[in-house]
């Protein structure tokens, strides 16, 4: 039995595999494939050996082996009966026809990353494993925490795995014990700037300044900023336009009402106030933090 493992998401793949070598009596061989030499291969796919009747053989990366992965389609169809062969190959290059073969030989499965717009698969996710897990998520707190950690699932699930030795779950808690990702801390940053509280943002923006590349923040407080805009003439709920944009829904119900406050024209000078720290962000070779600053602070007076 052949098993081609492919994607980037390497949380599901490392689930995968280590479902497969649950299922498995007995020890797994681990190869990395990116150094294997052609003369293993006879030693690696055809039979048993002195210690086990039954193997199962994991390579790992045999793509990044340029003249091992060309050759390998003419081993396929002399793997033994008593190898379960498992190929892990984040991105295989499908034009080789090595690929091609293993796609008729082997059972193919993808794992990809989650994006923006899979924010509600990962909703469902976190509430179905904190159930394994032994304590439960409403609805409402696995947006929470999704909105806070992000789509990486690792970090989803070291998240969980905290949260599972609490004596209970809200949103304080989680507040208390999850890290924030830069994401969430820049959407609290432009949030202090659209409620116009001046000292909060100060604050913020020094503690930041610590661990943040100004760059960087400022690209997603933009980004912040364009769905603002995004909100205010879409003349549609805010669901939809998160939908429509790939954006996180809850985020975007949390800027729906800054929306409805601020009206057209303060949207408007929303986006100006930043369209004119970017200019200086590219023209200027004062201080970025500086920059920002004077942005939100004309957000905040608005």
């Amino acid at each position: 039995m052949i098993t081609l493992l492919t994607g980037e998401n390497s949380f599901e793949v490392d689930r995968a595999l280590k479902k497969i070598a649950a299922d498995f009596d007995g020890q797994p061989e681990r190869i990395d494939g990116s150094t294997l030499d052609i003369k293993q291969l006879p030693d690696l796919l055809m039979g048993a050996t002195l210690f086990a009747n039954k193997r199962l053989v994991i390579i790992k990366n045999l793509s990044e082996n340029s003249s091992v992965w060309t050759e390998f389609s003419k081993w396929l169809p002399r793997i033994s009966d008593d190898v379960t062969l498992v190929l892990v190959e984040p991105k295989p290059d499908k034009r080789t026809k090595t690929y091609k073969e293993l796609q008729k030989a082997a059972s193919v499965e993808s794992f990809t990353v989650w994006g923006d717009r899979d924010s509600v698969q990962a909703e469902k996710w976190v509430s179905d494993e904190a159930k394994n897990l032994g304590f439960v998520l409403d609805k409402q707190l696995a947006q929470f925490l999704v909105a806070r950690v992000g789509l990486d699932q690792w970090l989803l699930y070291q998240a969980l795995e905290k949260l599972s030795v609490a004596e209970s779950v809200n949103k304080e808690v989680i507040e208390d014990i999850v890290d924030a990702n830069p994401t969430e801390n820049v959407f609290y940053l432009f949030e202090a700037a659209l409620r116009g509280e001046t000292a909060k943002l100060v604050g913020m923006i020094k503690t930041l300044e610590l661990t943040e590349d100004p760059y960087r923040l400022f690209g997603l407080l933009g980004g912040q900023a364009f769905q603002l805009a995004a909100l205010a003439v879409a003349e549609k709920p805010s669901a939809e336009v998160a939908k429509d944009l790939g954006a996180h829904p809850f985020a975007m119900s949390k800027l729906a009402p800054h929306v409805k406050k601020l009206g057209r024209e303060g949207v408007r000078k929303v986006v100006a106030a930043f369209a004119e720290a970017d200019s200086g962000m590219k023209t200027s070779a004062g201080d970025p933090w500086l920059l920002i600053e004077r942005a939100l602070m004309k957000v905040a007076a608005l």
